[in-house]
């Protein structure tokens, strides 16, 4: 006998009701809320502040030399930057809030800050 056979239709109305509210609430609590400013590190200690709404380059000295953080479109990104591996670089525009690109050997951060973060392991 099948197992199928023990499932009734209430029974698949819940599972079906269980993975879409699954779904939804995945959705609703992994998403970060809107960035309005940039938080800027420099070798542990904040640089600088800058808000989303202007279209702004930021020269931030590092121990290997300087790194360029571009803010444009209400996102950022390190543009450029002296370490090797270029991950920072890589990772391409934040746009949520909670976000970070993080250059270890040029010690040079930059953070989106607003209203909620987005979840991750640091926030539990």
């Amino acid at each position: 006998m099948s197992h199928l056979a023990h499932i009734k239709l209430g029974d698949s109305l819940i599972l079906v009701l269980g993975g879409v509210f699954t779904v939804w609430l995945a959705a609703a609590v992994w998403q970060g809320g809107v960035a309005d400013k940039a938080i800027i590190r420099s070798g542990g200690k904040i640089f600088r502040e800058v808000p989303l709404a202007h279209d702004i380059e930021v020269s931030v000295q590092g121990p290997l030399g300087t790194s360029i953080i571009a803010i444009k479109n209400h996102q950022a990104r390190i543009a450029s930057d002296p370490s090797p591996r270029q991950y920072c670089v890589r990772q391409g525009w934040l746009k949520n809030a909670g976000e970070v690109a993080i250059c270890l050997p040029n010690q040079v951060s930059v953070e989106l800050a607003g209203g909620s973060k987005k979840y991750d392991s640091l926030n539990y």
